[in-house]
């Protein structure tokens, strides 16, 4: 029988092994006393199994409250791998995530516990799609090769109207941008009704298709109930749109994939809300596992961060992000990492020295709106960065090459 494989960061004071043998029960066919019909036979085949234990370093302290096991040894952290037979959960991903990381976080045995990966069988990942676009199909709708995808997003993030918007995105456009979105936070306020902002944008980027045979992908945030979500879906395909975004940790699994199941545009992952997910080194999980998850959800694209960031993430921990995005996954098409958060052109030099790849999309909300000549220009900018940065430059020496990338470097870098 397959199985499942989750691996978990831990913190207890009780002796590992034990504590890892209460995870599984409680995750699989125990709960915290026996209980009649718990027969050897089913155990066998629906019990949870502690497959490896990998000790790590001892502390004094908890990291996390509500560990009633004390210790005056302190406690102890390990990794621990445990594995599901595929069978209790069937294809059903919520399920699956029911599975792997639900009640466990709350068992009193732990004070951390983060899941780290999962190991999914190749037969079970071939029974999802996977995402419809990713790489590839996301290149072939903003005609956009061999180099990283240009986007930004909508500023003001909120208060534009959908005159002011489509006014935005015309000058976008004109400067050669891929890609643009709305902001998280704009979906379906009275200010900027839905329907209203897709008419207005979309008059916009098929008079510009018209013109230069290039139709600019535009994310609109779909974010919202299910029937609410499938009249936007099915407005943008009327509209002759390309994309629709969705917040995947407001929406809910069951409700992207749903979207992402209707296969008539690509599906643009915002993760706002990861930081509650992530941000602890012993509460969560990891990126690696939450894209694994989103990815067989059938998402395209999904956010990553970016180097030297707004926020609290390492520029490691979007490094690895990004590569995790590149592991192929049972022969589906990848998913497209999106790089954003306070960037602008001169973080491109180290974003390519670190990862070697322009299978990017590249987005810059201030960076671009806020470039001194004009977002135009800012837009511009961003593709001379990236040129510079496949050459091989660092932000100094593309400075020297290219003149006109120093305006940006004193706006947002400091002065050259």
């Amino acid at each position: 029988m397959e199985r499942l494989i989750a691996t978990y960061r831990i913190e207890t004071s009780m002796p590992v092994d034990q504590a890892a043998a209460v995870l599984a029960g409680e995750q699989s066919s125990g709960t915290f006393v026996p209980i009649p019909g718990e027969t050897a036979a089913l155990k066998e085949r629906f019990a949870a199994r502690v497959e490896e234990v990998l000790l790590l370093d001892r502390v004094a302290e908890p990291s996390l409250p509500g560990c009633r096991a004390r210790s005056d040894r302190g406690f102890q952290r390990a990794e621990i791998k445990v594995s599901w037979p595929v069978e209790n959960f069937g294809f059903n991903l919520p399920t699956l995530v029911s599975t792997v990381q639900g009640n466990l976080y709350e068992l009193s045995q732990f004070s951390g516990l983060k899941l780290v990966d999962l190991e999914l069988p190749e037969a079970f990942c071939r029974h999802f799609r996977g995402p419809q676009f990713g790489v590839e199909g996301t290149r072939e709708l903003c005609q956009a090769a061999n180099r990283p995808l240009i986007g930004t997003i909508i500023k003001p993030s909120i208060g534009l109207s959908p005159e002011e918007t489509a006014g935005l995105v015309r000058t976008l456009a004109q400067a050669g941008i891929d890609f643009i979105k709305d902001d998280e936070l704009m979906a379906d306020p009275p200010h900027s009704p839905f329907v209203k902002r897709v008419e207005a944008v979309m008059r916009v980027i098929q008079d510009h298709a018209q013109q230069t045979g290039k139709q600019v992908m535009y994310a609109f945030n779909i974010s919202g109930e299910m029937d609410e979500m499938r009249r936007n879906y099915d407005h943008i395909v009327a509209s002759k749109g390309s994309c629709a975004m969705i917040s995947l940790n407001s929406t809910g699994l069951a409700g992207a994939k749903k979207m992402a199941d209707l296969g008539a545009l690509a599906i643009h992952g915002h993760r706002n809300g990861w930081g509650m997910l992530n941000r602890h080194p012993f509460l969560g999980l990891d990126f690696q596992t939450y894209q694994k998850i989103w990815r067989l959800a059938g998402v395209d694209q999904i956010h990553v961060n970016g180097i030297s960031n707004k926020f609290w993430e390492s520029d490691d921990s979007v490094t690895q992000s990004i590569k995790a995005c590149r592991q192929p996954i049972a022969g589906q098409r990848n998913v497209l990492p999106v790089v954003s958060s306070g960037q602008w052109g001169g973080q491109a030099p180290e974003t390519y020295r670190r990862t070697r790849t322009v299978d990017l999309l590249y987005m810059a909300g201030g960076g671009i709106m806020a470039h001194p000549e004009g977002p135009a220009q800012g837009v511009r900018s961003l593709r001379l960065w990236w040129e510079a940065a496949v050459e091989g430059l660092d932000q100094s020496q593309a400075v020297l090459k290219y003149p006109a990338l120093k305006i940006s470097k004193e706006k947002f870098g400091g002065s050259a």
